[in-house]
Formats: structure tokens, C-alpha cells, sequence
């Protein structure tokens, strides 16, 4: 089966998605591709806070904080939803200004409810550039039906998410 130019790496909650993400952004920009998108990167252990996370804008390499400060006691979701803004913008423009691929962290529990940046992973498409995230097992199910099923599915591990980029160049 020929590569989908929409791929997803499908993990369990034992992969350290974050870190293969980041290993296959900074290899496809080894290889000169023009990346657009956001990883999350957990800084918990930098800025002593247990949930504290980051976005990396793959175009720039500039960090948005993430979560945000609710308080001692706080249950409520951290997730600044200023930086997800300031995300989503970023990843337009970066489709704007020719990004050749775009790799979104994952759809996780918010994009499953149509919120995070589901809308991003859309626009990515819908301007035919090719997109790459990760799927968490439970999420499965939900991600199939925004996809309806039309995309490549990866296990996790770099090689694989190389050879799909590899074969999407070569069928292009």
C-alpha cells in the first residue's frame, strides 16, 4: 500500500512519543524539509513544576508555555488556551510560507472532542500539505473517523516514520 500523505504513529501510553517526534522532526530537517508545526515538549524538570509543558514551533524554534499557573489545589485542565491560539497561528502561517510538512504532536483527548489543534491537522490537508502526528491506542477510534480511515497508520519508531516520508517523496 502506497504512503497517505496523512500519517499518524499510533502508540501506547509506555512509548515516549514526545521524544521519537522530536528525533523524526530534527531528522526530516537534516534533510533539508521545510517543516511546519508544534511539538510538545514536558519541562517539568526544568522550571520545578510537575505538569509544566512547552510548544516548539518547528519553523522558528521559538517555545510557547503551555500550561498555565491555576493555583495550589487546581484541578481544572493547565493547557493556556492563549498558547494554543499562538500555536494554531503559527502552524498557518507556516503552511502559508510553504512548509512541506507539518507534524503535530498528536491527537490526543482534545482534538478528539474537536478542539487542540484538530482544525490545524485540517487546514494542513485541505492545503494538500502532507501531515504527521501521533494517535494514542484509545484514541483510535476517533482519529479513524476525522480521517474517515485515509491515512497511513505507523508504529512507533524512526526508521518507519522516515520510510513513510521517504515513499511520499518518492510517489510525489
Amino acid at each position: 500500500m502506497p504512503a497517505h500523505p496523512i500519517a499518524a504513529v499510533v502508540y501506547k501510553p509506555t512509548d515516549n512519543i514526545e521524544a521519537l517526534l522530536t528525533r523524526a522532526a530534527r531528522a526530516l530537517a537534516a534533510q533539508g524539509v521545510r517543516l511546519g508545526g508544534l511539538l510538545q515538549h514536558d519541562i517539568a524538570t526544568v522550571i520545578e513544576d510537575p505538569c509544566a509543558m512547552e510548544l516548539e514551533n518547528l519553523e522558528t524554534g521559538e517555545c510557547i508555555p503551555l500550561s498555565q499557573d491555576l493555583g495550589r489545589g487546581s484541578v481544572s485542565c493547565r493547557v493556556d488556551p492563549d498558547a494554543l491560539a499562538r500555536g494554531s497561528v503559527a502552524v498557518r502561517g507556516a503552511i502559508e510560507r510553504g512548509a512541506q510538512l507539518v507534524i503535530l504532536n498528536k491527537f490526543g483527548a482534545q482534538e478528539a472532542s474537536g478542539a487542540g489543534l484538530r482544525d490545524e491537522m485540517a487546514v494542513a490537508v485541505l492545503a494538500g500539505v502532507p501531515l504527521l502526528t501521533a494517535v494514542g491506542e484509545r484514541f483510535l477510534p476517533e482519529w479513524t473517523e476525522f480521517t474517515g480511515g485515509d491515512c497511513s497508520l505507523l508504529p512507533p519508531g524512526l526508521e518507519r516514520i522516515l520510510q513513510w516520508w521517504s515513499e511520499l517523496q518518492t510517489a510525489a
